[in-house]
């Protein structure tokens, strides 16, 4: 219709407009037809909007070099860059073999007059929670209060998540209430987050409260059952778990591989193997294939009832299939692995412990001290000594704590 107007201009468009139809173009049908779009838009119109929308989404499709000649371009005409680009080429770097670049993404930020947005923050924080470095996520939150940035609901979700996971719970809660207070209307992404994390805290009214919230909106995504089925099962609740297993089963007929591994979790975690194999067997009676994931979990339950040979097995089972890297440093993923870990250091297993460690290791989950005090555990329990524990712990990024000092210490009356 666009393309219509241009040629046969029955009126005159706008700047706003043009800017559409050169996203739209660029998006379907490519970069070099944008480009060309771009040439025959009359000068008048080649104005901030139209290069600001243009240099997003070629970001978007992951080009860096035409944005920058176009950013370039914009300087030398005048025009200022959104916020919006420079979050772009953030997220762009923000993988382990580019992160060195945003420094300087950030001082040519400043150099252009662009004040960061809290969208700007909320992504160098998520970046930074990702990697499980909580001393650089908080320098980053830090710095958004010394330039009186107001954090959003966004930036409290991030920062309560990323304490949750490293076990600073006194500080998660803090964050938490700050997502309560900051919360926009029923959000639903919000209120899952807000699942996961009273489901970590061990809130349980907190946690029934956010859940009816939930259940009043419009429609009840599937993603918001399992994270409550997961939640309630954390507490230790599983007959209130099951109980929204049957809902959610009853409501959408066919079930899902994730569904079912949402209460699969549950059982494992609490070492009800038999409930969690009769619903195992029930996936293949429903046509549901069993995943990586599945596996895992299973792996832990079989743990958890003390089946330590048929937990290896199913853990080997588990590792032939494709798993993604994403699932790898998925939270859950973690965390089960690391419950995995805990029994085998209960047990003084130090092979199988450090086979799943070198996993953690990997995704940089073994930032934490207490990943890293479990392990030493392990060869404690052992009475086997390793005098480079305490060197890999600091050389891996942990901070050896009151309880490192004292298993170290506890570990050299097995010195040779």
């Amino acid at each position: 219709m666009m393309e219509w107007v241009i040629r046969e201009r029955p009126y005159r468009p706008r700047e706003l407009e043009y800017s559409y139809l050169l996203e739209f173009t660029t998006r379907l049908h490519g970069i070099p037809q944008g480009e060309r779009l771009f040439s025959r838009i009359p000068s008048e119109f080649q104005k901030e909007l139209l290069y600001n929308n243009f240099v997003i989404v070629c970001l978007e499709k992951g080009v860096i070099r035409l944005p920058l000649v176009y950013m370039r371009k914009m300087r030398e005409l005048g025009y200022p860059i959104s916020y919006l680009v420079f979050n772009r080429l953030i997220i762009l770097h923000s993988s382990s073999s580019r992160r060195k670049f945003i420094p300087k993404i950030l001082t040519q930020m400043k150099a252009d007059k662009v004040s960061p947005h809290v969208s700007t923050y909320n992504i160098l924080m998520k970046i930074e929670a990702n990697e499980h470095n909580i001393e650089s996520l908080v320098k980053v939150y830090g710095e958004m209060d010394r330039m009186k940035v107001e954090p959003n609901e966004v930036s409290y979700c991030i920062l309560a998540t990323a304490h949750a996971v490293a076990r600073l719970y006194t500080a998660a809660e803090a964050y938490v209430e700050g997502i309560e207070k900051s919360i926009t209307g029923n959000n639903w992404s919000t209120l899952d987050v807000l699942l996961i994390l009273y489901g970590s805290l061990g809130k349980e009214r907190q946690l029934e409260r956010i859940w009816s919230t939930v259940k009043e909106l419009p429609n009840v995504r599937s993603k918001s059952y399992m994270l409550a089925i997961e939640a309630f099962g954390r507490i230790g609740l599983v007959s209130r778990a099951e109980e929204l297993w049957f809902e959610i089963s009853s409501a959408e007929g066919q079930k899902l591989t994730e569904q079912f591994n949402s209460v699969i979790s549950v059982y494992c975690r609490h070492g009800l193997i038999n409930k969690a194999s009769a619903l195992f067997r029930q996936m293949a009676d429903n046509g549901c294939k069993p995943n990586s994931i599945t596996y895992r979990h299973l792996a832990l339950g079989c743990l958890k009832a003390g089946l330590v040979d048929e937990a290896l097995k199913t853990l080997d089972r588990g590792s032939q299939l494709r798993t993604s890297t994403r699932i790898q440093r998925s939270t859950p993923w973690l965390e089960t692995t690391f419950s995995m870990i805990e029994i085998f250091a209960e047990k003084g297993d130090v092979d199988n412990a450090e086979k799943l460690f070198k996993e953690l290791a990997l995704a940089k989950y073994t930032r934490y001290t207490f990943v890293y005090n479990t392990l030493i555990k392990a060869y404690v329990k052992a009475k086997v000594y390793d005098p480079n524990l305490l060197r890999r712990m600091i050389l891996g990024g942990a901070r050896p704590d009151a309880e490192t000092y004292s298993l170290m210490k506890l570990s050299e009356q097995f010195r040779r």
